[in-house]
């Protein structure tokens, strides 16, 4: 009976001793999973922030992707401007993370207004851009923008009283983010944004956009890979406040939408995906409430990191 347990123990200890070394592979797989050839640069959309009051405007995002291995800086654009404005902001910090780490490009990754955001850098510095990928991207306008500039027509009391009000909006983000500095024209982040404001950005930066209907567009432009994803589901989570509001603002659409995006608005260069996720789960908020029987964002922004390094971006 000695000999039995004697032997039942080895055994036992060599199982286990076997188990923690298959522990450690797994472990050492993770290390550098989404370990980038470049930095990584998330770019808020409009309304947007890098960080307020504590909390992440892409919401453990940048943290889950340095734990794997990835340089990640998170840019602070204007909350409300135009894109072409945003880009400029924008371009100044690629030059400032490149200066710091000595790397000679970036990946930029933008959601909302942040695609566009994104695009204008690749577009006017091409040799500063390893890829863009765009999560939501207003990239051919948002109907919601179409309407609310249509009850607010330009030189409007209407537009005056919208214009105040976003003001106000874009003051409390500044108070709490520390973005005080930037020059905000809500107007002009709303012309950007309608339909006839994204054809004319489209037009000097054509770069990835689906040439019709609701296809890919090119994947490489000008040495640049253009990838998106999106949402389609406005109605998430019932315990996530934000979800009523973009839930009544799809029903504006008739296509598939993330309560702020059509589906086909979003789509850039190589099209990843559609999910169960609206216009702020993709960025994982409000605080991380999510429809729980769809893919978790952070993940999908720790796989696309690791499809960046598996293409030696």
């Amino acid at each position: 009976m000695t000999g039995f347990f004697s032997r039942f123990l080895r055994r036992l200890v060599l199982v286990a001793t076997a188990g923690l070394l298959l522990l450690g592979v797994g472990a050492q797989a993770q290390t550098g999973y989404t370990q980038t050839r470049y930095p990584i640069v998330l770019v808020h959309g409009l309304f947007g922030f890098d960080s307020a009051l504590g909390i992440d405007y892409f919401y453990g995002i940048p943290d889950a992707l340095r734990q794997s291995g990835a340089k990640v800086y998170v840019a602070q654009v204007s909350a409300a401007n135009s894109t072409e404005v945003r880009g400029e902001q924008l371009l100044a910090q690629v030059k400032t993370i490149l200066a710091l780490t000595g790397a000679p490009k970036v990946n930029l990754v933008g959601h909302s207004h942040g695609g566009p955001t994104t695009r204008y850098v690749a577009g006017v510095a091409p040799q500063l851009v390893a890829s863009v990928t765009s999560i939501g991207g207003v990239n051919r306008g948002s109907r919601v923008a179409d309407i609310l500039r249509g009850v607010a027509p330009a030189g409007s009391m209407s537009e005056a009283v919208a214009s105040a009000a976003a003001s106000a909006l874009v003051g409390l983000i500044n108070l709490t983010s520390g973005g005080s500095g930037l020059p905000q024209m809500p107007t002009a982040a709303l012309d950007s944004l309608t339909t006839a404001g994204s054809a004319q950005f489209n037009s000097r930066f054509p770069q990835g956009v689906p040439t019709s209907g609701c296809g890919s567009g090119a994947e490489l432009v000008n040495g640049v890979r253009y990838y998106s994803w999106t949402g389609t589901l406005p109605l998430t989570n019932l315990l996530d406040a934000s979800d009523a509001l973009l839930t009544t603002l799809s029903l504006v659409f008739g296509e598939a939408n993330d309560g702020l995006v059509s589906a086909c608005s979003s789509r850039l260069g190589k099209h990843l995906g559609d999910y169960r996720q609206n216009h702020l789960d993709e960025v994982n908020q409000l605080l991380g409430l999510r429809d729980w029987f769809s893919t978790d964002p952070v993940t999908l922004y720790r796989q696309h990191a690791n499809r960046l390094k598996q293409q030696g971006l």
